[in-house]
């Protein structure tokens, strides 16, 4: 599979986009080195946009849009950015401001009275702009289960389960990245505008900006659209395409879909400070103010800065880092780094801006790959600051290593502390019942012949069976192993030998944080 996607890679690489010597001096070679990337680390897709002083230097597709499927990515391919929507969620809040129709200090309570937090104080004191910067004390991901993987709450009903999702830290007093604040700034943007989401965005953002082939979720991709297919890596091992996401009760804070083309131009804007390129009479146009583009970019929450792992990566370990509008900042090199990603079931971005060089750089991918993109980025980079040269590749494949040893050794520590000839404190069939999560709702667990099988209410594709682990803890292997995250489900009894309650925990470090089942406290409720 490696040597096609090489091959197949480096062909369309050629055939697509610009020509490699209209790239600048350090990336002659990229068309060779994307090929290289995708080989290391399986990705059968890739975008790349290049906009440098206002112009585009490139935009381009690699590979292809399906493992086994010829249709190539090309610069219009639509992939799913995932989390780079929140940039753009910003944005249109943003818009709203110049028109002096909201401020980032404005209480939400104010704008959406039935709004709450588990805290009465955090639910008075909730600004337009906490909604924005992951300083709200929720705990990481908290509630994401809501919508990940899909559910059939409407946006509505999941930010009002934000009531009984409980605090993790103080209120701004910690950075923990959240999706489910973005979904409330969604509705804010409506309640503002008087107009659905998608269609503010449209309207206001994709259709001046010229983005015309972007969408608000892939539930608005026609028939037959030049679109990725997402791929993961089956219980971390089987490189296979994955069912599409439809966000659409969280669109606000990751449902977009967008190409390198598109893409170029909405980095192309952010580096103008939010004029738009003069039209045909030659006037300007203003998407937001300058004043607003600073703030966006504008620290507002510090993020804790880890030491590396491999010794290569040490040079990208930032000064600084913190959180602002939507947008991530940092430095490299001494310059200022503006930069989001984005992560979906089978496709992951990274938007990078470097505001003293007018230089933007778009990566999208159709595989769980992060250190792609990542290579990817850092690559394009050192070309235009001329540092030097560096084997991204090399490095973040001992990364990829790291971590999948950091793994294992997770799960032979399982194994060892396991009491494999232990058996569960009741009955088999005493297990199965109707457990209940103040915010995330119900959960079901059966029986039949024996054996146990759990499912998640309201999420048709969290459906697994139980299999005993060690005393009264099982493990839940999902239906759909694409999802790379079985738990632990451990059952607590009262003394006198009823069931209490239910907690579950991923069992792989390398599942992803929206898979937030540890925040779970399943009560039992009936039969």
């Amino acid at each position: 599979m490696k040597k096609h996607l090489a091959g197949l890679c480096a062909l369309l690489g050629l055939l697509t986009g610009l020509r490699a010597a209209e790239l600048p001096p350090g990336l002659g070679d990229f068309d060779a080195y994307v090929a290289r990337v995708q080989q290391e680390f399986a990705v059968p897709g890739v975008a790349v946009a290049i906009v440098k002083d206002g112009e585009v230097v490139l935009a381009k597709g690699y590979g292809v849009r399906e493992l086994g499927k010829p249709e190539p990515v090309d610069a219009r391919t639509l992939f799913a950015i995932a989390s780079n929507t929140k940039a753009f969620t910003a944005a249109g809040l943003a818009i709203l401001m110049d028109e002096s129709k909201v401020a980032w200090g404005d209480r939400v309570i104010e704008r959406l009275p039935w709004f709450r937090m588990s805290d009465p104080y955090v639910t008075h004191e909730m600004t337009v702009r906490d909604l924005l910067t992951h300083r709200s004390g929720l705990a990481l991901g908290a509630g994401d289960l809501l919508f990940w993987p899909e559910t059939d709450l409407t946006t509505r009903e999941v930010v009002e389960r934000l009531r009984f999702v409980p605090l993790a830290t103080s209120f701004r007093a910690d950075y923990a990245y959240d999706n489910i604040l973005y979904a409330a700034a969604g509705l804010l943007i409506e309640e503002i505008s008087g107009k659905k989401w998608g269609d503010f965005m449209r309207e206001r953002v994709f259709v001046p900006v010229g983005m015309t082939d972007t969408l608000a979720n892939c539930l608005a991709l026609p028939p037959g659209a030049n679109v990725a297919t997402g791929h993961a890596k089956y219980d971390f091992a089987e490189l296979k395409p994955v069912a599409p996401l439809a966000w659409d009760n969280a669109s606000a804070a990751g449902g977009i879909y967008s190409n390198a083309q598109d893409m170029a131009k909405w980095v192309r804007v952010q580096l103008a400070g939010g004029r738009l390129p003069a039209g045909p009479e030659g006037k300007e146009v203003v998407l937001f103010a300058e004043a607003r583009q600073k703030e966006m970019w504008s620290l507002v929450t510090p993020m804790k800065i880890s030491e590396p792992k491999i010794e290569a990566l040490k040079v990208v370990r930032p000064n600084f880092l913190g959180y602002g509008h939507g947008w991530s900042l940092s430095d490299y090199r001494g310059r200022k780094l503006v930069a989001h990603t984005g992560g979906w079931p089978g496709q992951v971005s990274k938007v990078t801006l470097v505001p003293e060089l007018k230089l933007g750089v778009v990566v999208l991918t159709n595989q769980e790959a992060g250190a792609a993109f990542q290579a990817l980025s850092w690559r394009v980079l050192d070309a235009y600051f001329g540092a030097p040269e560096t084997d991204w590749v090399a490095a973040y494949a001992e990364l990829v290593k790291t971590a999948a040893a950091e793994s294992d050794d997770s799960w032979a520590k399982h194994v060892v502390a396991r009491d494999a000839v232990s058996t569960p404190s009741l009955p088999v069939a005493k297990y199965a019942g109707i457990y209940r999560d103040v915010w995330r709702g119900d959960v079901f667990i059966t029986e039949k012949d024996g054996k146990l099988a759990l499912n998640f209410s309201r999420t048709a594709k969290l459906a697994g069976d139980l299999e005993h682990w060690q005393h009264d803890t099982f493990i839940v292997r999902w239906h759909d192993r694409s999802h790379n995250a079985d738990a632990f489900v451990t059952f607590a009894l009262t003394p006198d030998g009823a069931i209490d309650q239910v907690r579950m925990e991923a069992i792989s470090p390398l599942t992803d944080f929206s898979f937030d089942f540890h925040d779970l406290v399943l009560k039992p409720v009936g039969k």
